[in-house]
């Protein structure tokens, strides 16, 4: 379902994009509302899942986690429990930043961050190559991040 917002919430959004940090007062101010209305109008957009959560956004690379792979998954079948079992064990998995089901040539794209090419490959062999229904796993690795960014566009809002 989408969600309507009115000019003062896609201010607020966009505020809170740049800088979640910001004070309810800093924040109000750069919505151009008073406290309690800009509270109000963030907390109704956390509620129906507009703000799923605040978050400090980390550098893999400056914490030694310089590989970047995504994996693309194809699975064996879709029987019962495989597709669950396999997006259940993904969840699990701290080094999968993130998983999209998707359409093509594979089942499952993955963003995988690593500190190096052979705890990729332990990865695989200990937890990926272990999950059952999983027939097929091709590897693409970053050469370089030429963007990474959090924010949703709103331009395209009304």
């Amino acid at each position: 379902m989408t969600i309507a917002l009115d000019p003062y919430e896609k201010a607020i959004l966009s505020a809170l994009q740049k800088n979640a940090r910001l004070t309810m007062q800093e924040l109000a101010a750069a919505a151009g509302l008073s406290v309690s209305p800009c509270w109000r109008r963030m907390k109704s957009m956390e509620e129906v899942g507009v703000i799923r959560s605040y978050t400090a956004v980390v550098s893999p690379q400056k914490l030694g986690l310089t590989e970047c792979v995504f994996a693309n998954v194809t699975l064996e079948r879709h029987v019962d429990g495989v597709v669950e079992r396999f997006e259940a064990a993904v969840r699990d998995w701290p080094e999968v930043l993130d998983c999209f089901a998707v359409t093509g040539d594979a089942d499952y794209i993955l963003r995988i961050v690593a500190p190096s090419t052979q705890a990729y490959g332990e990865f695989l062999s200990r937890r990926l190559f272990k999950v059952p229904g999983v027939a097929h796993v091709r590897s693409n690795v970053s050469l370089r991040e030429v963007k990474s960014d959090t924010p949703v566009p709103l331009d395209h809002l009304p």
